[in-house]
C-alpha cells in the first residue's frame, strides 16, 4: 500500500492516536463500524522505533489464568479473520512448547478448564521430537500457538480501514491533547483538530501526551525499557519448530524469525523483561544492543539450544511499556479512551484489543475490571 497522507481535517468523529498494532487495529475495527476515523502516526507505519515492528511476534492460547485464555481464543478468531479479509497471510502455526518451572502447572490447569487441547510430554520425549532444543520440568506442547508478522498486520488493519473511509496521517506528530467539555482537542504537527472522542494507542507515547503539563488522564504507572531481540542461525534445529517459553529467570523464549530471520529462516530469541534493562523514554534511549544482554542469550543458545549456531546475525532493539501488574489499559475517561501499553505481552490479542477499544469509543463499558485506570495493579 502506498504511504500517503490524508489532508487533516478540522473536526474528526474518532481520532486515534497512534498506528502501531493496537491504534491500528482499533482504527480498523472503528472505520468497519461506520465511525469517522482520523490515524495519526508521528512515523511512519511499521517504523522501528516503538513496539510493532519486525516480521515475528508469537501467538499462543497458554496463559496461567482462564481469563487470559479466554481472550486469546477471541484474539486467534479475529487473527484469522483479518487474514481472510485482507488477503495477507499473517499467521505462521507451529503450535508451541512451555517448559520448565511451576508456572507451568498453572497453564495446564487453566487450559483443561478452558477445553483448549495439549500434550504432556517429558524433557525427553520433547527431545526427540524437536532435535536440536532441549526441556526441562514439566513439558507442555499446545498446537494452537506460533507466530504472526506485526509489520504486516499494521499494513492490513491500515488497508482496511482506508477502505472503510479511515483517514491516515503518517508522519503527522500529536504534540498534545486538551479536554474542551465532551470532547477533545489535538494539536497537531499539520494544525488542530477537534474530535468527539480520541483514542491514545500511542505506546511509550502515552504518558508524555497524557500525563504532562496539563495532565489530560490519571494514568497507572507506567514503565517504559529497552529490549533486545537476536536472530541465531539454524544448524540442525527444524525451521517449523515450535515456539518455546522457558519458564525460568529471567523468562526466554524462542520462535521462527520470519524474514528478519533471513533465507535461512534463523530464530529469533529474547528476555522477557530484561532485568538489567533500565526506564528510558521513546525519544531518549540508546538504540544500542546491550552487551549484557547478548552474553546471557548467546550463553543461554549454547545451554538450551544446541541446534543453534551460538552467534547471532541479527540484533534489535524495541520498547516495553509495562504496569505493574502486567495487564492492559483499556478504558475511558470523558471524550479520551486510553488503549493498552501491553506489557510486553500484548501483540496476540491486537484485534481484539482493536474491538474492544471501539467499544469504549462508542460509550461502552471497560468490560474487564482489571483492565480499567483505577484497576489496583500491585
Amino acid at each position: 500500500m502506498e504511504e500517503t497522507a490524508a489532508q487533516v481535517e478540522e473536526a474528526v468523529g474518532i481520532a486515534v492516536v497512534g498506528a502501531g498494532l493496537m491504534g491500528a487495529a482499533t482504527a480498523r475495527a472503528l472505520a468497519r463500524r461506520g465511525h469517522g476515523v482520523a490515524l495519526f502516526e508521528r512515523h511512519g507505519p511499521g517504523h522501528g522505533l516503538g513496539s510493532s515492528h519486525g516480521s515475528a511476534r508469537i501467538v499462543r492460547r497458554a496463559y496461567a489464568d482462564a481469563r487470559h485464555v479466554r481472550l486469546t481464543g477471541r484474539a486467534m478468531e479475529l487473527w484469522r479473520a483479518t487474514e481472510e479479509e485482507s488477503g495477507r497471510a499473517l499467521l505462521r502455526m507451529t503450535g508451541g512448547v512451555d517448559h520448565g518451572g511451576a508456572d507451568v502447572g498453572a497453564i495446564t490447569s487453566a487450559l483443561d478448564g478452558e477445553g483448549v487441547p495439549y500434550e504432556a510430554l517429558t524433557p525427553a520425549e520433547a527431545e526427540r521430537r524437536w532435535p536440536g532444543a532441549r526441556f526441562e520440568g514439566r513439558v507442555l506442547f499446545h498446537p494452537e500457538a506460533g507466530t504472526v508478522d506485526p509489520e504486516g498486520a499494521v499494513w492490513a488493519f491500515i488497508e482496511l480501514a482506508r477502505r472503510d473511509g479511515c483517514a491516515f496521517h503518517p508522519r503527522t506528530a500529536v504534540l498534545g491533547i486538551s479536554r474542551r467539555g465532551d470532547h477533545a482537542v489535538l494539536t497537531t504537527s499539520a494544525g488542530t483538530v477537534r474530535a468527539d472522542r480520541v483514542v491514545v494507542a500511542a505506546g511509550a507515547w502515552a504518558s508524555d501526551l497524557l500525563e504532562g503539563p496539563d495532565p489530560v488522564v490519571p494514568l497507572p504507572r507506567l514503565t517504559v525499557t529497552q529490549q533486545q531481540v537476536f536472530h541465531f542461525p539454524r544448524h540442525a534445529l527444524a525451521g517449523d519448530a515450535p515456539t518455546i517459553i522457558h519458564h525460568r529467570d529471567p523468562l526466554t523464549y524462542s520462535l521462527s524469525g520470519g524474514r528478519d530471520g533471513g533465507p535461512g529462516d534463523g530464530r529469533k530469541i529474547a528476555e522477557f523483561l530484561d532485568p538489567l534493562g533500565p526506564p528510558v523514554t521513546p525519544d531518549i534511549r540508546s538504540g544500542v544492543v546491550d552487551p549484557r544482554a547478548r552474553e546471557r542469550v548467546t550463553a543461554y543458545v549454547r545451554e538450551w539450544l544446541p541446534g543453534l549456531a551460538p552467534e547471532p546475525f541479527n540484533e534489535a532493539t524495541c520498547l516495553y511499556t509495562s504496569t505493574p501488574d502486567e495487564e492492559f489499559v483499556l478504558d475511558r475517561s470523558g471524550p479520551v479512551v486510553v488503549c493498552s501499553p501491553c506489557s510486553g505481552h500484548g501483540a496476540k490479542y491486537a484485534p481484539l484489543i482493536g474491538e474492544l477499544t471501539a467499544d469504549l469509543a462508542e460509550g461502552g463499558d471497560p468490560g474487564d475490571p482489571s483492565f480499567a485506570l483505577d484497576a489496583p495493579r500491585g
